[in-house]
């Protein structure tokens, strides 16, 4: 958390904040974590695009404010007692809050990713024209990794992570524990399409808003995909399809939700 809907909805929440705004300056204690913000002082920002779980700001002067969110950051309209960043804009201010700390901020010369390696070696946004199926199939088939763990590695589709790759899996009847290698292609069909779908269907929601309420939206409104959730977070729960206690299990290091007998076991 958050992963691409998250990160998708906090970016079309900003573009009202920031587009066309001047940034008079970035405020915060740690230089390490928010790297030569300095450098943003006075630009415009000319857009805001999303790369993965990736917020890439625009900035005038041929100048990139690249924002990962890690596990517990988003952007709020008031301070609070976890704020690390603040963001004078013309008009009022933004502020970075993130209780964990593992959100990152770097000001860099657009393109320049040499501090950000995962960046240039993203696969293709699923909720784009430029994810084919021709390419995942490919992927799949050359790799004897686990299907939840492909999925979370960002070289099929971008900005994928623990909560929409279970349920895609669990929408495309598929097990988890699965080789890639070992999928025909009605099957990876299946699991192509239903990424595709649970990742609009949550970005249309807004997101999913847990428990500890970790993401909210920078307006302070939970998202609501986490109603739909069929497996994540519903260990011992019954399967909304057939009735069977929802597992979970580790792969890849991550709890891994499925149905056993939806999904083959």
């Amino acid at each position: 958390m958050p992963e691409l809907p998250e990160v998708e909805t906090t970016r079309r929440k900003l573009l009202p904040l920031f587009l066309g705004k001047r940034l008079l300056g970035i405020e915060h204690q740690d230089p390490l974590r928010y790297r030569y913000t300095e450098r943003a002082e006075g630009r415009g920002v000319e857009e805001i695009l999303r790369r993965g779980k990736f917020l890439l700001f625009a900035l005038s002067g041929g100048l990139e404010m690249v924002v990962h969110l890690g596990m517990t950051g988003g952007f709020r309209l008031e301070k609070t007692l976890h704020t690390r960043v603040a963001f004078h804009l013309e008009d009022q201010e933004v502020f970075f809050h993130d209780p964990r700390r593992f959100g990152r901020i770097w000001v860099v010369e657009k393109g320049d990713y040499r501090e950000i390696p995962l960046l240039p070696r993203l696969g293709p946004e699923p909720l784009s024209d430029g994810f084919q199926f021709s390419g995942f199939w490919k992927g799949l088939k050359g790799s004897a990794k686990p299907l939840k763990a492909l999925l979370l590695d960002q070289r099929l589709a971008a900005g994928v992570g623990n909560i929409y790759a279970d349920e895609a899996l669990f929408r495309a009847r598929l097990s988890p524990f699965r080789r890639g290698r070992e999928l025909g292609e009605a099957e990876a069909q299946r699991l192509f399409l239903a990424l595709k779908e649970v990742l609009a269907e949550a970005v249309a929601l807004g997101g999913s808003t847990l428990s500890d309420r970790t993401y909210q939206q920078p307006d302070g409104l939970p998202g609501s995909f986490q109603m739909r959730h069929a497996v994540y977070g519903r260990t011992g729960l019954p399967c909304p399809v057939c009735g069977t206690p929802i597992a979970k299990r580790v792969v890849a290091g991550r709890g891994t939700h499925f149905c056993p007998r939806c999904q083959g076991f």
